[in-house]
């Protein structure tokens, strides 16, 4: 098999990695060592995911691939700026990182909880666990350039 053709998900019950192959993304699939059942839908996923406070916890800190939170708002400019960003990433990065956008205006639970003071910002987490964060309308390459450092 090659590894092109597989991507990397983490057991939400144990956090062991398990390789999927990506001609069996969306099918059934379990954990390698605890056997609990893998959620490998996320690897299908070419676009970004609306993030709330209410499913924060499912949509990132439970996810079983990284995920980069986009933290905007309608009314920002550069905010504006960075959404189209956000899509392209989560067409090229599709089945290895989840691209998400949480409102801070309509979620500012989740917005305040991360201390997200400057839109947009954007938080990289793996594991359940920040590992970075983005403030500003960066260039595309520098949010890659981020995620590459942590994840590829």
């Amino acid at each position: 098999m090659n590894q092109k053709d597989t991507r990397t998900i983490r057991c939400t019950e144990c956090g062991t990695k398990n390789r999927i192959p990506m001609d069996k993304a969306g099918a059934y699939a379990k954990c390698g060592k605890c056997s609990s059942p893998l959620d490998t839908s996320d690897l299908l996923n070419r676009s970004t995911i609306i993030v709330t406070d209410d499913n924060f916890a499912s949509k990132v800190l439970k996810s079983p691939i990284p995920v980069l939170l986009d933290c905007w708002a309608p009314w920002c400019g550069p905010c504006k700026i960075i959404g189209p960003i956000m899509e392209e990433l989560a067409e090229e990065y599709y089945g290895k990182v989840r691209v998400c956008k949480l409102n801070v205006d309509e979620n500012p639970a989740t917005a305040s909880r991360f201390k997200t003071r400057n839109i947009p910002t954007m938080l990289i987490f793996d594991n359940g666990e920040l590992k970075d964060t983005i403030i500003g309308a960066v260039p595309k390459q520098q949010i890659a350039s981020r995620i590459s450092y942590f994840f590829l």
